[in-house]
């Protein structure tokens, strides 16, 4: 962050008026059975971090350290992880990261029904109890970095109500995305929710400018807009589709490019934004930081990403009979793991992995906890945590097999699970009985 910025008088008054709500209580239904027992912002990342940690080393990046964290489904493991790793701030300097679960506020059948709803829901306790003058909301399934604070002191200086955060998107991924049009001041003068024929930006006919789900808000402004959409009967409750362009009509909506914010730029100096929420996706984002010149650098303390502080002891390698073999190689290694005798190649190891003699692990992700059985085989994966693979298992080598026992993406790649391991020794042990039955 420029230290000028930083330290002004403004930026800091500003940041001080500030609280952030991260919408985080999304199912992430694309990971399948990866967010089965989690929500997708509590998705393990990177070989030691949550999803959910960008956003929130963003917040502390910019100096943004009044945070609430909006949550309804499956949210014991995130609660968990934000208990255990982010309750640092000091109170007494109203600092807080808050966890805001959904409670029914307003009848007993009425949980988070959208993304604006989860907002307006907790809009009694913003007014009487955090007061804040602007209201940053962003979305907590992201893996980027982003001097929010840029945002804001362009929000404030443009004279907009709501400011949107806008990224540039190829015209074929842009149906995902809610896709604007600005003028020369970055007002924005159109807004199409996830269009079947997105409009492409002036002199970029193969691109669109695509919001990132990111919003400022003056918080006056807010809470009058919230309670005027709860009024419809016929509100979706969510930001891209309600609240985004009523904004639009009252001509209060501006832009925000992420250019003029990104901190975590590639080695060819293009900015980094990546929707992790498919399993191919996940996959592929895990396996760049692996690269020679990986796409995201997780090592830069300049814009730090925290998570988890853990007290493991060392990864203890031990070769026996693999000396003169490339044993390990362009891999990331968490902490606690225990290596004998096992060749690890391409991939990324969180903590307290055992992998034993004669297995081999390719181009995979490896959650905490692992257990990899002697002369397994594991090629283009990703193992969950608590996974337990018995000796001799090959996986990712037979795609029609793995399909039939496990989940394969549609690019190859096999999802693993305690449950489908569960389940393939139940009807494993089943048929070895019919067999045994069988025999004369």
């Amino acid at each position: 962050m420029d230290e000028i910025l930083k330290n002004s008088p403004s930026m800091l008054r500003i940041t001080d008026d500030t609280l952030v709500l991260i919408l985080a209580g999304g199912r992430g239904s694309r990971l399948y059975e990866l967010t089965d027992k989690r929500a997708k912002p509590a998705v393990y990342f990177g070989g030691s971090c949550r999803i959910i940690d960008f956003a929130l080393s963003n917040c502390i990046n910019s100096n943004l350290n009044r945070i609430g964290v909006v949550t309804q489904y499956m949210a014991h493991s995130l609660l968990r992880h934000l208990q255990h790793s982010w309750s640092f701030l000091p109170r007494e300097r109203n600092e807080f990261v808050d966890m805001l679960p959904a409670r029914q506020q307003l009848d007993d059948s009425t949980w988070y029904r959208g993304t604006a709803d989860a907002v307006y829901q907790n809009c009694d306790i913003m007014k009487s109890h955090y007061k804040p003058k602007y209201v940053l909301i962003l979305a907590g399934d992201h893996i980027y970095k982003m001097n929010y604070a840029q945002m804001l002191l362009d929000h404030v200086s443009s004279g907009a109500k709501c400011t949107v955060g806008c990224i540039e998107v190829e015209k074929e991924k842009a149906s995902e995305f809610g896709v604007m049009g600005v003028n020369e001041n970055l007002q924005v003068t159109d807004f199409i929710e996830k269009p079947k024929n997105p409009p492409t930006m002036q002199g970029k006919p193969d691109t669109c400018l695509a919001s990132m789900g990111i919003y400022v808000f003056d918080a006056d402004y807010l809470y009058s807009i919230l309670d005027q959409e709860f009024a419809k009967p016929e509100s979706n409750h969510d930001f891209g589709k309600d609240i985004i362009p009523q904004a639009l009509k009252e001509g209060v909506l501006y832009a925000h490019p992420f250019s003029r914010s990104c901190m975590g730029r590639n080695p060819q100096g293009e900015i980094y934004w990546r929707d992790v929420g498919t399993i191919d996706a996940l996959w592929e984002a895990n396996i760049d930081l692996v690269t020679e010149h990986p796409q995201l650098d997780i090592f830069d303390q300049r814009w730090p990403i925290r998570s988890t502080p853990k007290q493991t002891f060392p990864s203890k390698f031990f070769y026996k009979h693999l000396r003169k073999t490339r044993a390990l190689d362009n891999s990331l290694v968490g902490g606690g793991c225990i290596i004998t005798d096992a060749i690890i190649s391409n991939s990324v190891l969180f903590d307290h992995v055992v992998a034993k003699e004669g297995s081999q692990v390719e181009f995979s992700v490896i959650l905490p906890e692992v257990t990899i059985g002697k002369n397994v085989v594991i090629k283009r994966a990703i193992i969950d945590r608590h996974c337990n693979i018995p000796d001799g298992m090959e996986i990712g080598v037979d795609l029609e097999l793995d399909a039939r026992r496990f989940r394969v993406s549609k690019g190859g790649v096999v999802l693993v699970t305690s449950k489908m391991l569960g389940k393939l020794k139940q009807e494993t042990e089943q048929q070895a009985k019919k067999a045994y039955k069988a025999e004369p």
